[in-house]
């Protein structure tokens, strides 16, 4: 961009990330321009039938204090000419207003849409960096400013437009000399419409930054209410929430007092003019230079002009906060995806998974590598457990397994071939994760389970559930597999969210299944009937058991030992016990003290714990 072209954008504080917002806003109202257009074409001439008004007024004023009849006729013609006028805009606002909302809302709901697309389609490294707080706060209040600029902003300020434009033709046309009084205030206006314009733009993205901010807050407050109530923390909760809501409220009373100020300033320029306007126009008619209805005409175009030129500050203002909405909605659509997901092709895989010298380090701390040359072979069929430490890397191998986080170095080979080589759809169609905080949705059991299979009968789902052993207290319940399960199943306990878990990876049938921690948090009455069902399920499936407690891990046909990022040994569990090495210490350490997992204070000496693992949530 030139310059000097540079130079007056800069001057009316138009950034390149404006224009970029006005493109993205026009993308996607193309499917819908004509809707659009024929909006525009009814503002248009809705406000041009809207200048008749001040001008067949004074003619009515004409008509009243002259015995004369006018080129128009008398007092009762005018009158119905101005009703007609009337009812003409009457149905063109109709019309402006159905085609305008009609193009709005659905450009809307494509913004929406494209944004929560978006959001589940971005990877895993996103979601660990970004609170769910400001997510919701991008669906919500960036779209709530984008709809305000869409159905009432920008055909706001096009019908003010219209509407100065034509009243300072008009007025012009009225009386010149009058005319002056009225554009010596209108650059004054311009001006401080500008200042005030940057000003108000800069404060509303800090509130709508400090509005997510406090979406976060109540987010992460409202799926953690059992634990603020454990710690007794609804008073610190509180304090937390209404410290964000004083930073709004100072920003907002900032925001008041420059928006108060410059109405202030407007309403005393417009209506000084007015009066000033009223004051001359009176002296031109007592000297014959103007007639009454003319003045009063022209009287009322200056407060059409006063208005359109008042409403414009808060016009203004509201199109730079859509404006700076557009844009945080843009800078997320920019963000990179996941690699491609693309269509089912039917493959189905073996289960051959071999780790080849995988290093894995987060985005978040590139200098502190998690995974140090993994290197190990499982074949389809059999199974893996991953023992070891908290933060030695268990975690962030079942991410890897999942691809929701792709090696730093080294390569993941399933089948024989590079797992990148897979469709993301393909491979995680492929496997099936039991995790240790099992997730369900807010729906029926029913539909939590077939959640693995959406297509599945259901007989498909009673099927899967008698493998999981979940079929007999689903039955116990009123409604059974109709049965509501509450905000992430908070109805049902423990060992039945587990088994729902397995049932919904059952009915999925992969060919690759990774326990992670499933029975470490369940009584003993349910371990049994958990890992009953999981040795059921292990059948001719590669399975991944990572595991604390030690006892469950009999039936693997390998174990591997991970200390700090790396295989520490490798073998069958009898083999590691006649070795005598850590695990068999380990083993020995649980079985003398009772303690039923590994805690990283019992460790024996020379079996290092390293940090948390920063993938892992729970």
């Amino acid at each position: 961009m030139p310059d000097n072209d540079r130079t007056f954008l800069d001057k009316l504080k138009i950034t390149r990330g404006s224009i970029d917002g006005v493109k993205f806003i026009y993308g996607y109202l193309r499917p819908y321009r004509w809707s659009f257009l024929i909006s525009l074409v009814a503002l248009l001439f809705s406000s041009l039938s809207g200048l008749a008004f001040p001008w067949l007024t004074g003619k009515m004023v004409d008509a009243a204090t002259s015995a004369a009849r006018g080129e128009m006729g008398g007092l009762n013609q005018l009158a119905l000419i101005l009703m007609a006028a009337l009812v003409v805009q009457a149905i063109l606002s109709y019309i402006r207003t159905y085609f305008l909302s009609s193009a709005s809302e659905h450009l809307l709901a494509d913004i929406r849409y494209d944004i929560y697309s978006k959001i589940i389609r971005l990877p895993m490294s996103f979601h660990n960096r970004t609170r769910v707080g400001e997510l919701t706060s991008r669906l919500t209040s960036d779209i709530g400013q984008l709809q305000m600029v869409m159905t009432t902003t920008a055909s706001e300020l096009l019908r003010q437009s219209v509407t100065l434009v034509g009243c300072i033709i008009l007025v012009a046309y009225t009386s010149p000399r009058l005319t002056s009084l009225i554009l010596i205030v209108v650059p004054l206006i311009v001006v401080m419409a500008l200042v005030f314009g940057r000003m108000v733009r800069k404060k509303s993205r800090q509130v709508q930054d400090l509005y997510a901010g406090l979406n976060t807050i109540a987010e992460e407050t409202l799926q953690g209410i059992n634990v603020v109530k454990g710690y007794t923390a609804e008073k610190r909760e509180s304090e937390r929430y209404r410290k964000n809501l004083r930073d709004i409220i100072s920003i907002a009373l900032t925001l008041a007092r420059v928006r108060g100020a410059f109405v202030a300033f407007i309403f005393f320029v417009l209506l000084s003019s007015i009066t000033g306007v009223i004051w001359y126009g009176g002296h031109l008619v007592q000297d014959g230079s103007l007639t009454l209805g003319a003045l009063t005409s022209f009287v009322l175009y200056a407060i059409f002009v006063g208005g359109a030129m008042g409403s414009f500050a808060d016009l203004y203002g509201s199109l730079q906060s859509g404006l700076g909405a557009s844009e945080r909605v843009r800078e997320l659509l920019l963000e990179p995806n996941e690699s491609a997901i693309e269509e089912v092709s039917g493959l189905r895989l073996r289960g051959d998974v071999a780790m080849e010298d995988i290093r894995f380090a987060y985005a978040s701390r590139p200098d502190a590598e998690v995974l140090k040359g993994l290197t190990f072979d499982v074949p389809a069929g059999s199974s893996i457990a991953l023992v070891g430490p908290s933060g030695a890397g268990k975690s962030t191998i079942a991410g890897i397994l999942m691809r929701f986080y792709e090696p730093t170095s080294g390569r993941l080979i399933v089948d024989g071939r590079d797992a990148t080589e897979y469709s993301l759809i393909d491979f995680r169609s492929a496997i099936a994760i039991v995790p240790q905080d099992v997730l369900l949705f807010g729906g029926t059991i029913e539909e939590n389970i077939a959640y693995g299979a959406p297509d599945a009968s259901h007989e498909s789902v009673c099927q899967a559930a008698a493998i999981a052993n979940a079929a007999d207290f689903i039955e116990s319940f009123p409604d059974g597999y109709q049965t509501v399960v509450g905000e992430r199943g908070v109805q049902l306990s423990g060992g039945q969210r587990q088994r729902i878990a397995i049932a919904r990876a059952v009915i999925k049938d992969p060919s690759i299944l990774i326990l992670d921690e499933a029975t470490s948090s369940l009584d003993s009455e349910s371990e049994s009937l958990v890992q009953e069902a999981l040795d059921r399920v292990m059948k001719n499936r590669t399975t991944f058991i990572i595991a604390h407690r030690l006892s469950t891990i009999r039936n693997a046909d390998r174990v591997a030992v991970i200390s700090n990022g790396a295989i520490n040994e490798y073998g069958t569990y009898e083999d590691l016990i006649a070795r005598g090495g850590m695990f068999a210490r380990l083993v020995a350490l649980q079985n003398r003290t009772g303690m039923d997992v590994i805690d990283d204070a019992a460790i024996p000496s020379g079996f290092p714990a390293d940090d948390p693992d920063p993938g892992r949530e729970s």
